[in-house]
């Protein structure tokens, strides 16, 4: 088998990974807007743990897409032309999402903020929910043809492993969100974050591991039974240093618990990259659906420059952003005179030396 195809997977395989660590914590902050914050200001605390940093975790899935459209264009073209109804409504939720983002503290009115809020919290949902739907479509199938073409109505797609994964990805951001929580704010905030991780820890992981577990039995690969084992391993780590208070390595080990996860599916899928539910003659896979050597040669230079500099600026970003905030650091809100109006209403100066 070909190396750079492989590395290219593996590549795509580790955006992904990053993607789904960074932005979900920050789809899972959006989500509890509107059901663990409990006033005003507690739903701009959840804003501002996330503020400097969710535009810039959305920068990883857009160079999935498109690492994946460069590297694997088959593969590409089946997955999106399959699945443009869920793609619509996750590209719609992330446009209201990042729309509210900058819109909800422009006017201050409850009326206002309370729209923004709810379209910060049904915008993270859905697109949590759409991505990792069509995430678990990826790694159990769609019903393709020879030619790569889906086979069915527009809802063919909407299977049982699309709803598992779906709600594996809602799950996991939810408690990575609270365990994010839990390690950037202080005050009842950090302590309810915390209670709520070593409640439902658990419970939500259960489908990301069910969804992992499936991909292994579908693919009887031994080496992913093992990242699983490990993946649990992991979890329970998380549940116990969040009990002994120790947000960080909680944090860390959730982290962790999605690394060997996302390697224990990918793993278990290769050398196939969109599995066909018709004809496994008809798969796809890192031979055939990839571009020529030139092309991802050259893509490789660019990652090699590219990626460390992506890499230093985002560590650089949470660095500066690391420490804790509280609801004691917020202004009330208030209205505040336009910069133009402002300057328009000041009178005129003028005058000789």
């Amino acid at each position: 088998m070909d190396f750079l195809p492989t590395l290219w997977f593996i590549l795509i395989a580790v955006l992904w990974t990053g993607y789904l660590f960074l932005e979900g914590f920050d789809l899972g902050v959006g989500m509890l807007m509107k059901v663990f914050a409990r006033d005003e200001k507690e739903r701009r605390l959840l804003l501002n743990t996330v503020g400097p940093v969710w535009d810039g975790n959305e920068v990883w899935l857009i160079t999935a897409g498109g690492a994946t459209f460069a590297a694997f264009p088959f593969w590409y073209a089946s997955l999106f032309s399959s699945l443009y109804i869920p793609l619509v409504f996750v590209l719609l939720a992330l446009i209201f999402r990042a729309v509210a983002f900058e819109y909800r503290g422009k006017v201050h009115h409850d009326t206002w903020r309370r729209t923004w809020d709810w379209a910060i919290a049904i915008g993270s949902f859905v697109a949590a929910f759409g991505i990792g739907a069509m995430l678990a479509l990826t790694t159990t199938g769609l019903p393709l043809d020879a030619n790569g073409d889906r086979v069915g109505g527009p809802f063919a797609w909407f299977t049982g492993y699309a709803v598992l994964g779906g709600v594996a990805l809602v799950a996991f951001c939810l408690i990575q969100a609270a365990a994010f929580l839990a390690l950037k704010t202080d005050g009842a905030v950090r302590h309810r974050a915390r209670r709520l991780v070593g409640r439902w820890l658990p419970l939500g992981l259960v489908p990301l591991a069910a969804w992992a577990a499936a991909v292994s039995v579908m693919n009887g690969k031994a080496f992913s039974w093992l990242l699983l084992a490990l993946a649990a391993v992991a979890a329970v780590l998380a549940w116990v240093a969040n009990r002994s208070g120790r947000e960080g390595r909680s944090f860390l080990a959730l982290g962790v618990f999605l690394l060997l996860g996302s390697a224990t599916i990918f793993s278990a899928v290769f050398p196939v990259v969109l599995p066909s539910t018709l004809n496994a003659a008809w798969n796809l896979t890192v031979a055939n659906a990839s571009s020529s050597p030139y092309t991802l040669g050259l893509m490789s230079v660019v990652a090699a420059v590219g990626v460390p500099l992506v890499l230093a600026y985002q560590a650089w970003t949470y660095w500066i952003f690391r420490k804790r905030i509280s609801t004691i650091h917020l202004p009330e809100p208030h209205d505040f005179a336009p910069a133009v109006g402002v300057q328009a209403a000041a009178p005129a100066v003028s005058g000789t030396n």
